[in-house]
This record gives C-alpha cells, sequence and structure tokens, in this order.
C-alpha cells in the first residue's frame, strides 16, 4: 500500500523490504519487482487535495515474513481516531523543509488532530477531505518530501494498525505551524483495498 501520487508515473518500479540503512547493504533487505500497481480510480495527479491518494502495489514474489519484514495491521472499517491520539510516522524523507534526505530510517511522533479542527480556516481548510487524516501541526515534527506512500501507524488496543498513508505537507514548509501532515485515511478506503488485492 502507498499513495498513488508516488506511483503514478511510467517507471520501473520495485519493493524493498526490510531495509533500514538505504546506505548500507545490512544483510536484511528482500528486493521484489512490482508485478501489478492498482491507483484507485479516482485519482487525479493534478488535485492531490481532492484526496483518493491511494494505491495497492502487487509484488511478483512472496516476501519472507522474519524478524525484519512484518505484516502491518489494517484499522477497522470507518475508524475514526479521536483528536491527539498518539500515531508515528516514519520514513526517508527530508528531515527540514529543504534540507538533506537521511539514510537511516526516521520516525516522530504525530498527533492525530480532528477533522473538525483540521478543516477550520486557520488549519487546512475545505483542502482537507474526511477522507483524510490529520496529524502534528505543532511546527516541529512533521512529514516531509521523501515520505510520502509510507505509514502513520497508530496504537489501538495494544495494537499498531496503519490509519494513514503520506500524502502532502504545506507549500509553506513541512513543519509548518498548525498545518499538520495529512495522510490518506486507511480505513476509508477498506472495501476498495480489499477488492484490489
Amino acid at each position: 500500500m502507498t499513495a498513488a501520487h508516488c506511483v503514478d508515473r511510467s517507471n520501473t518500479y520495485r519493493v524493498v523490504l526490510g531495509d533500514h540503512n538505504l546506505s548500507v547493504n545490512e544483510g536484511t533487505e528482500q528486493v521484489i519487482s512490482v508485478s501489478v500497481i492498482r491507483i484507485h480510480a479516482n485519482w487525479n495527479t493534478n488535485n492531490v487535495a481532492a484526496g483518493f491518494d491511494i494505491a495497492i502495489i502487487h509484488l511478483s514474489a512472496s516476501a519472507t515474513i522474519n524478524t525484519y519484514v512484518k505484516l502491518a495491521t489494517l484499522p477497522a472499517d470507518g475508524a475514526v481516531l479521536a483528536n491527539n491520539h498518539a500515531c508515528t510516522i516514519s520514513g526517508w524523507g527530508r528531515t527540514s523543509t529543504g534540507g538533506s534526505l537521511p539514510s537511516i530510517l526516521q520516525q516522530a511522533p504525530l498527533p492525530v488532530v480532528a477533522h473538525s479542527t483540521c478543516s477550520t480556516s486557520s488549519y487546512w481548510g475545505s483542502t482537507v477531505k474526511t477522507s483524510m487524516v490529520c496529524a502534528g501541526g505543532n511546527g516541529s515534527q512533521a512529514g516531509c518530501n521523501g515520505d510520502s506512500g509510507g505509514p502513520l501507524n497508530c496504537s489501538v488496543g495494544g495494537v499498531y494498525q496503519v490509519h494513514g498513508v503520506t500524502s502532502f505537507v504545506s507549500s509553506l514548509g513541512c513543519n509548518a505551524y498548525l498545518k499538520p501532515t495529512v495522510f490518506t485515511r486507511v480505513s476509508a478506503y477498506l472495501s476498495w483495498i480489499n477488492s484490489n488485492i
């Protein structure tokens, strides 16, 4: 599962599982080619704010599940987390606006911002749809360029679930105050996900 905007160009893609440090071969990586990519039919590459920024990547071979590669858990259909619910973003995106790309996987705590707050004019306004999740916005931790398509993991009942797919940040900067990182809300697309896996 990834963001549609990460895979909507005619490129050859591969998936690397079990990676941590991109500049070192740690021996834990599994490199698998892609057989099919299914992008949501309503995705519009010219309008990320319309939503539907989700895609499913089919691997050409099965992954080996081990200590370094595990299955993610999806949320319940329609689940919406409460304001300030603790979540974590992870990725190899820029560590600051215009900054460098890290070699080692980064993670940062990003609490959920309720849609009722995130859709107010002082936040994102009508840009944010109910099919999205906002998280962060404190002006320090945030997703950034290169984190797109990665997960927003949130602990629910002691189990980490993928509640978001990293979609976009503010043009003012990755960690702009009151501009939380915006994610595709996975629980809004469960029926689509299930019909495309």
